[in-house]
């Protein structure tokens, strides 16, 4: 019977496996290989001895099955992994785990979990930077209400809001190549770091194995790799999965109905929004995908927790990493997965959008009017205050400011009715927004590629 939900409604399969209790066991027969191809690299063990073991360091000849069998009796998985090697691989058997510590294997072995993970994450993050600067450029000029304060702003196009998101998950894919190289790092130097069981070869023999794994190899370390990089890889998933709910609640925001300019796709032909509510389209997949991005950022803790371990080492962090990493990891790509579907089938009501603005009666167009009176002369401060009397009247009888501006005497003197309705027209205060829409698509696009 499935318990978790990772089992049976999120993630997908292929980064599920990589964390799976197949996965794990993977990796860990690959790292004892690898151990063991060093060491005959160096000298200690026989071209022999490493082809015997390379033969059964799979999980077909070491099964899982096998080896939970013997950690049932000796109440240690790695010993139960050696030993179920140690069977498969005859008379080589002597050589397996030779010099290593426990969590020589288990560290190196996550931080092939972590180097598998990180191509998955990087694959899905430039396939949302992609769809998301389609967005910015087919909505590049598309003009709607600006809001601060939940309040109507002054006019923005959704192209300059789109480029905010994408700008933001470049920075993301930047700060995930930076990091990557720090993350994806193993370990193998005993029991305490000194590398004193693997002899006068110690650290020769700890980067042949991560070279020859594709990992970093570290300076110094306990007996377990530092932990502060499991904490800049969880803080990164955490980054990530807020960018795509600060995505997310925006366009949940502008579906809601009185403001409906834009909202998430929905099937009308199959898809239900409500079991009572015929007429409802909920934005489910941006909440569903909030609500995950929820869960990415509560492991935050734990994961700051587990970096604090007793002189050398202690196992508290054991059981809790089983859950921050694997969990963390599988819902940040699913996060991920499900901002770039919202994004792609999002749909954006460009006529709803100026309708908003006119229903604020030419409110939203007050600051431009005021630059305009500075540019002919008057003080900002007076330009200001002739404004703010001219909007809160607007306001108060529910009329359009540019009727209340035509009335009044500073503004009457400085502007003709051509230049007034020209001032008036959304489309003209938007300012540089083109540009940068453009220079961030042209950027986003050439970190992808």
């Amino acid at each position: 019977m499935a318990f978790c939900p990772l089992d049976y409604r999120y993630g997908c399969q292929d980064f599920k496996h990589i964390w799976s209790e197949l996965g794990r066991h993977e990796r860990q027969l690959e790292v004892e290989r690898a151990l063991i191809w060093a060491h005959w690299q160096l000298g200690r063990v026989t071209e022999s001895d490493y082809d015997a073991v390379a033969a059964i360091a799979n999980p077909d000849s070491v099964s899982k099955e096998r080896v939970s069998e013997i950690e049932a009796e000796t109440k240690h998985d790695i010993m139960a992994l050696t030993k179920a090697m140690a069977e498969a691989a005859g008379d080589a058997g002597w050589c397996i785990h030779l010099g290593a510590t426990s969590n020589d294997i288990v560290d190196t072995a996550v931080a092939l979990q972590l180097r598998d993970s990180l191509v998955l994450l990087r694959e899905q993050l430039c396939n949302l930077i992609n769809i998301c600067a389609d967005v910015a450029e087919r909505e590049r000029d598309t003009v709607m209400l600006g809001r601060t304060h939940g309040q109507a702003a002054v006019p923005i196009t959704f192209g300059l809001k789109a480029a905010v998101w994408l700008d933001e998950l470049r920075r993301q894919l930047i700060r995930l190549d930076e990091c990557s190289p720090r993350i994806a790092v193993g370990k193998f130097l005993g029991a305490v770091g000194t590398g004193a069981a693997q002899g006068k070869n110690a650290r020769a023999l700890q980067s042949l194995i991560m070279e020859h794994l594709s990992l970093g190899t570290p300076l110094a370390t306990t007996q377990v790799v530092g932990r502060d990089r499991y904490v800049e890889y969880v803080s990164w998933l955490a980054n990530v999965a807020t960018t795509c709910e600060k995505v997310l609640q925006e366009i949940r925001n502008l579906q809601r109905s009185e403001i409906a300019e834009a909202g998430e796709g929905f099937d009308i032909k199959k898809q239900v929004g409500s079991s009572t509510m015929a007429h409802k389209k909920n934005p489910i997949k941006s909440e569903n995908a909030s609500g995950l991005a929820r869960i990415v950022r509560s492991f935050i803790i734990p994961t700051y927790e587990n970096a604090l371990l007793w002189h050398e080492r202690d196992l508290a962090n054991s059981s809790s990493e089983r859950f921050t990493l694997s969990h963390a990891s599988a819902l940040c790509e699913d996060v991920m997965a499900k901002t770039g579907d919202v994004l792609k089938n999002m749909w954006v009501d460009r006529e709803r959008c100026l309708a908003n603005i006119h229903s604020q009666r030419g409110l939203v167009m007050a600051e431009k009017v005021m630059i305009e009176l500075v540019d002919h002369g008057i003080a900002r401060d007076e330009a200001h205050e002739i404004l703010r009397e001219a909007s809160f009247a607007a306001v108060a009888n529910k009329e359009e400011l540019i009727d209340v501006c035509s009335r009044t005497p500073a503004i009457a003197a400085a502007f003709s009715a051509e230049e007034l309705e020209f001032m008036f027209d959304p489309q003209n205060h938007v300012g540089v927004s083109g540009e940068i829409v453009d220079e961030c698509v042209a950027l986003a696009r050439a970190a992808i590629q």
